[in-house]
């Protein structure tokens, strides 16, 4: 792909797993090959906060996201209370992530999960920093506690999103934008497409996943940062936009959530 100017911004990519972290500086240089300029690292348990630290350290345009995923919620306690406190005040922090809920989990239940979110969103309106969410077959109820918790004040990104319109269109009221990844560009995908045309352009950012969710033609491999650039061609389609638009639209969308100063290079 030519060089984009501006670069494509990777919102949800977890540079600090495997396979990825085994061959980092390779994938970034195809990454940036590909015109992906800059990635948000996010985090998933305590015990990987100081790698993902680490990681995002060594690449130009890395930020990171730590933050308890609800795979992990067992884990929230005073001393993790604390020391992701201490972590929000790093320069390269610029949201908590990723956290939400996920009723597919065989555990921790819901009680678990949710108290775990919750005390993360007052952390993250405290630090005013915005939130990544992971939901799965629970956005309703998602919906009423980032409301309880008042989480318009620091808004953020529903990561992976595959809900409905509707719902879309209420987190994007509270200040959330919709993450498009890898499902986007499946042969089959259907609401996918349908929210990607709902939603002001202003609320839409790009994300891979990677190393999960590849995306169309390379579903069921390791995804890859590279992949980025499949992404937004498929959302240039569905919107018509060009290349250079969607890249312009969206990586804006996400300085602008992230509350980062807006660079045109790489």
């Amino acid at each position: 792909m030519k060089k984009l100017d501006p670069y494509l911004f990777d919102t949800h990519v977890h540079l600090d797993r495997a396979p990825l972290s085994e061959r980092l500086k390779p994938e970034i240089e195809a990454a940036r090959a590909a015109g992906v300029g800059q990635f948000l690292v996010p985090g998933v348990a305590p015990t990987a906060w100081a790698g993902l630290m680490e990681t995002v350290a060594t690449i130009p345009g890395a930020l990171a996201a730590p933050g308890v995923h609800p795979q992990a919620a067992a884990n929230w306690n005073a001393q993790t209370q604390s020391a992701l406190e201490a972590l929000l005040h790093k320069p390269a922090v610029v949201a908590v992530g990723e956290i939400g809920l996920d009723s597919l989990l065989p555990a921790p239940g819901a009680q678990v999960q949710e108290a775990a979110l919750r005390g993360q969103l007052r952390l993250a309106r405290e630090a005013e920093l915005p939130v990544l969410i992971h939901c799965r077959k629970a956005m309703g109820r998602l919906l009423e506690i980032l409301r309880e918790e008042q989480a318009h004040q620091v808004g953020g990104i529903l990561h992976a999103y595959a809900g409905s319109i509707e719902s879309a269109l209420q987190a994007v009221d509270l200040g959330f934008a919709i993450g498009f990844g890898g499902t986007l560009t499946y042969p089959n995908a259907r609401r996918a497409p349908e929210v990607l045309k709902a939603l002001p352009a202003e609320w839409i950012v790009l994300e891979t996943d990677a190393p999960d969710i590849a995306p169309h033609p390379h579903r069921g491999e390791s995804n890859r940062p590279e992949w980025l650039s499949l992404i937004a061609a498929e959302v240039a389609r569905i919107r018509n936009w060009s290349l250079a638009e969607t890249a312009r639209i969206t990586t804006q969308n996400a300085q602008r959530i992230l509350h980062r100063p807006e660079k045109t290079d790489n």
